[in-house]
């Protein structure tokens, strides 16, 4: 079986497997809407009005966050301006939106857009990098939000029990991640090595063991090198989240008739953000969290005493606040002359070209007289050729593959 056989029919299983979770949260969603009653909710949503500008404007935080923290996880000199990380974060989580199991191609695709300012290879590495940063600050919130939870709200039963094996289970996931970058313990790859010493699975381990063993060298060298952006970052990682919660805030006191004090409704837009954390990290897989956010979200507001209701119209709020910054992602992606298959595509070819490129593969040029032209951080471009015998002006005699996405 050909390696675009084999594309194409992951391809075809995630389309089936986005259809079906995406059909599964459209019923659960109807479901909800029914059950907290159509007409509340469009009251709730009516009352909203012009507040939603607002909730936009604070949403706007989140997307500006990430992106500056990505421009700070670049190692060895390489830099991307602010602007350029915003564009390609929007353009990335629009097509992560709008594609079957999109969170596989939303990273590369950031990546694969900024191609032409910094190399295809270094932007994945930081985006891995900035992906860690951001995990360990969802860990962290979630922690708080489930305390202030505990702390704050007669909870039954089944709610503690969950509560306190959240905890247990952030604690241990903590504890074990600082472990692992503080001693350097390349357990990934030491658990391929071990599969590959027993005959296990080799098709992955050829396939994937030197790119997990590159990507651990990259990390733990970037904590080795940049330890005073630590806090840096995982402060913006922060900001991200407070703004999560000041959006939650601005969208209650909006719908509510009443709202309660300010300290009140503060405490519980923090645990609301923190449980939408939860919903998003575990089901990831479904597009836009259909059904699970007004399912979990309703269940939540409930137990605050906001009333079911309340929370299925947060819900839905966020999906539109969600569906306005996709629509920015794809004005972005027009406007660089993209369609969302044709970047889908070649976030598809820079998250291959970093599986080899990572590897340290490199291509050598075998082809008659060629000239490749890619763009600098300027936006001046620079050419190489290379001659029939295969070599080239550059110093190593090769073409770096990523020369073959030509920049737009």
């Amino acid at each position: 079986m050909t390696e675009s056989t084999q594309e194409e029919r992951r391809s075809a299983s995630g389309r089936v497997a986005g259809i079906v979770f995406a059909a599964g949260g459209l019923l659960l969603f109807a479901y909800y809407v029914w059950k907290a009653g159509p007409q509340s909710i469009w009251q709730n949503i009516a009352q909203l009005g012009a507040g939603f500008l607002v909730v936009l404007l604070i949403s706007a935080v989140r997307p500006l966050v990430r992106a500056v923290a990505w421009t700070r996880c670049f190692d060895g000199g390489v830099r991307l301006r602010v602007s350029d990380a915003l564009k390609a974060y929007l353009a990335g989580d629009a097509l992560g939106s709008l594609t079957p199991l999109g969170m596989v191609v939303s990273e590369p695709a950031k990546a694969a857009f900024v191609r032409d300012r910094v190399p295809v290879v270094a932007s994945i590495s930081a985006l891995a990098v900035e992906n860690l940063f951001y995990m360990l600050s969802v860990a962290l919130f979630i922690f708080a939000g489930t305390a202030a939870l505990l702390l704050s709200f007669p909870l039954n039963s089944k709610l503690r029990f969950a509560s306190y094996a959240t905890l247990v289970f952030i604690f241990f996931f903590v504890a074990a991640g600082y472990f692992v970058v503080r001693r350097e313990w390349r357990f990934l790859s030491g658990a391929l090595a071990a599969f590959e010493r027993r005959g296990w699975a080799r098709g992955f381990v050829a396939a994937r063991g030197e790119r997990v063993r590159a990507v651990e060298s990259r990390i733990y060298g970037f904590y080795d090198n940049h330890r005073a952006r630590f806090l840096p970052i995982l402060a913006l990682e922060g900001c991200f989240h407070l703004a999560g919660v000041a959006e939650v805030y601005a969208t209650l006191y909006f719908i509510l008739e009443r709202p309660p004090a300010f300290a009140d409704l503060a405490l519980a837009a923090f645990v609301l953000e923190s449980v939408n954390r939860i919903i998003n990290v575990i089901f990831k897989f479904v597009p836009m969290r259909v059904g699970i956010d007004e399912a979990g979200t309703g269940l939540f507001t409930k137990v605050l005493k906001l009333g079911t209701t309340v929370g299925v119209t947060l819900a839905i709020i966020r999906k539109a606040r969600v569906i306005f910054w996709t629509a920015v992602g794809v004005a972005v992606l027009v406007r660089r002359g993209l369609s969302v298959r044709s970047m889908a595509r070649e976030a598809r070819e820079a998250a291959a070209l970093a599986a080899t490129e990572t590897g340290l593969e490199r291509v050598p040029v075998v082809a008659t007289t060629t000239t490749t032209t890619s763009s600098t951080g300027d936006g001046r471009g620079d050419s190489s050729s290379s001659n029939s015998n295969g070599s080239s002006n550059s110093s190593d005699g090769v073409v770096n593959k990523e020369r073959l996405i030509v920049p737009r």
